[in-house]
């Protein structure tokens, strides 16, 4: 399976290298044939490279223009959505640690303590005499 993948791989790689050695060829073949031609075709492929020019221009100030709105609206996001939800989780987080506290020290740690208290006068019991260890090791 990887073998085909990596055959393919070569085989795009290959086509891309022949693809960008042809379009170099045909720069080459271009400049050289309007190097010879004469000076009013030299200019027309002037102007129309001006041309296609100033359309990229304009085409890369309006992806420029469109990267810029898209920045400010995700700060605006940040500010105003997402530090909102991080100030409601840590709140969150700060009364569930203080639920979790006092259900320690109001419930739990009675509740240990009291059980502590039962198995150590269970035992007393039990060596006094008064309550049988069903429970004998041997």
């Amino acid at each position: 399976m990887e073998s085909k993948e990596k055959t393919s791989q070569k085989k795009v790689l290959i086509i891309l290298a022949v693809i960008a050695f042809l379009l170099l060829a045909g720069m080459v073949a271009g400049i050289v044939l309007l190097s010879r031609s004469g000076a009013e075709i030299t200019s027309q492929v002037r102007d129309i490279f001006i041309i296609i020019l100033a359309l990229e221009s304009f085409l890369i100030g309006a992806a420029m223009i469109i990267l810029i709105v898209q920045l400010a609206l995700l700060s605006n996001l940040l500010q105003n959505e997402i530090k909102p939800i991080l100030s409601s989780t840590r709140e969150t987080v700060q009364t569930v640690k203080g639920t979790s506290k006092f259900i320690s020290e109001k419930a739990v740690s009675p509740i240990v303590t009291v059980g502590g208290l039962l198995a150590g006068g269970r035992k007393l019991f039990e060596i006094i005499g008064f309550i049988k260890d069903n429970q004998k090791k041997e």
